[in-house]
């Protein structure tokens, strides 16, 4: 049973990076099982989730110090363009982390733009966290 766990975290928290995984259809076919505890399940997903997510916050604060060299995948232009839109848009578009292809990226950028931990943890805690209570909601109150 611990292993569902685990594998659900796991699952959760590679999503969360650039990876290309997904973990909401392992927590939907975990709640449709009705075998396991909702609550730790959701908090379990988010736990990984958002941990994959600081990872990205992580690498997003020493991304700059690679900018010129020419491996470095992104080109000036796109590095100047995201920083355009985390300015104007500020903190508050962490609430779209959750979002696949946008979200991953947009926490690479709070790193970037050294949004603080705390702050960061709190909007992307609560916008993971949300995204897998709606999909909780929608498996059971339409299943069970």
């Amino acid at each position: 049973m611990a292993t569902v766990y685990v594998g659900l975290f796991l699952a959760a928290f590679g999503a969360a990076t650039l990876l290309p995984l997904q973990s909401e259809a392992a927590l939907v076919g975990l709640l449709a099982s009705d075998r396991y505890w909702l609550w730790g399940l959701l908090a379990v997903a988010t736990a990984g989730n958002v941990l994959g997510s600081l990872v990205n916050w992580w690498l997003g604060r020493g991304l700059e110090r690679f900018q010129d060299r020419r491996w470095f995948p992104v080109s000036p232009r796109h590095m100047d363009r995201a920083r355009t839109h985390y300015r104007r848009f500020g903190r508050w578009s962490l609430l779209f982390s959750w979002l696949p292809v946008i979200g991953d990226p947009l926490t690479l950028v709070a790193g970037a733009m050294r949004e603080p931990l705390a702050r960061f943890l709190l909007i992307v805690t609560f916008a993971k966290g949300a995204r897998y209570a709606v999909l909780a909601l929608l498996t059971l109150g339409w299943t069970g």
